[in-house]
């Protein structure tokens, strides 16, 4: 194998990959990244037998072949080198390429290519998504995920394809968020599984204004799932078992409804943050309705810790309802606006017992419910 790169190109390449290799790998040449010459492209790929990721980069050839270098030591070496050509040559009887780059030059010891786990390449196109809205999707409801493994299902986001609605979920048991969306395709018959997580954060990360479009191969027998961009594929196991009913959980009814803007809920979040950190992140919210016609309501947004103070955000808002009074995880609060861009948001509630609702203001696409603090403790 022969070849050269723009170090830039290659560094980015191995970035990208380089999410999918295993910390502690179980086998060697699982803390390596494959890479095969394909035509006038290099091949960079990785894997930890749960996901994949393989992206292509632009190359000059002049002997084609194929290796797998260590992950680490491989984008550690090119990111210090200088934006050049990258040389690269193997020797195939040590199995060690030579990297040359400007005045530099490296050897690094490799492992057979023919010992690194297959990569799959997923079965027909199912769906097609415009990138920016799958990226959407997958941001509005993977930071719901639970980051444990208490109950592993958890850990992903269920996708379901029903007639031509999309529908992306995820839930840790403290909090719940649901994106739901039209697609072009068809399905007669209702499509589900359970996508890890962090392969969907991955894709998420991957997704760039190249991406137009995104396409899925849905699950064959192997249970995986491939999602197609323009120059990488990111290939996930999905998860077994059944995931909880969350349908169930998502209030139809409330006592409090509260509109507000979703920047000024957010910083008034934030602050709060900072003071309710002593006190396993809990803040309040007390909603007051308008004292009069032609009056707002109010909606206070209070940190406190015994040791080092306390904040309270005060915010004019649109409230119909009952007065309410409830204390939640402000960091799940902020985790939810922070995927809203609609100007507005509304809150609602059924009382300090019940969970709580955000939504954007005038759209049923996106709910994020969270369980309030009493409930939790």
């Amino acid at each position: 194998m022969r070849l050269s790169v723009l170090q830039d190109k290659l560094a980015r390449g191995l970035s990208i990959v380089g999410r999918a290799v295993e910390g502690r790998p179980t086998l060697s040449v699982l803390g390596n990244i494959l890479l095969v010459t394909e035509d006038a492209r290099l091949k960079l790929a990785a894997t930890n037998l749960e996901m994949s990721i393989t992206t292509w980069i632009g190359a000059k050839v002049e002997r084609e072949g194929a290796i797998t270098l260590p992950a680490k030591t491989l984008a550690d070496l090119v990111n210090n080198l200088s934006q050049d050509r990258v040389d690269m040559t193997l020797d195939p009887s040590t199995q060690t390429v030579k990297i040359q780059c400007g005045a530099t030059t490296s050897n690094i010891k490799g492992i057979d290519a023919g010992e690194f786990p297959s990569i799959p390449e997923g079965g027909e196109e199912g769906v097609v998504l415009p990138g920016k809205l799958l990226k959407e999707m997958i941001n509005q409801s993977v930071f719901a995920a639970a980051k444990d493994d208490n109950r592993p299902i958890l850990t992903g986001v269920y996708t379901q394809f029903d007639g031509n609605v999309m529908t992306m979920a995820a839930a840790d048991g403290y909090r719940l968020a649901v994106r739901t969306t039209e697609i072009e395709q068809h399905f007669p018959r209702a499509l589900d599984m359970v996508i890890p997580a962090r392969a969907l954060a991955e894709i998420a990360r991957i997704i760039s204004d190249e991406d137009d479009l995104v396409s899925i191969s849905l699950p064959d027998a192997r249970n995986v799932v491939v999602f197609h961009m323009k120059h990488t594929e990111v290939a996930a196991q999905t998860l077994e078992g059944k995931f909880p009913d969350f349908g169930a959980i998502i209030p139809r009814s409330y006592q409090t409804s509260t509109v507000m803007y979703t920047s000024d809920l957010l910083a008034a979040c934030k602050r709060a943050e900072i003071f309710a950190r002593d006190s396993a992140y809990s803040a309040k919210i007390y909603v007051k309705p308008a004292a009069g016609p032609g009056e707002p309501g109010v909606v206070t947004i209070a940190g406190i810790s015994a040791e080092r103070g306390d904040n309270q955000g005060v915010l004019d808002a649109t409230v119909e309802g009952e007065p309410l009074n409830i204390s939640f995880n402000i960091k799940y609060l902020i985790e939810a606006l922070n995927v809203i861009p609609d100007e507005r948001v509304v809150f609602e509630s059924n009382g300090p017992a019940h969970a709580g609702v955000i939504r954007p203001d005038g759209k049923d696409d996106f709910i994020c419910v969270v369980m309030p603090m009493s409930l939790n403790r």
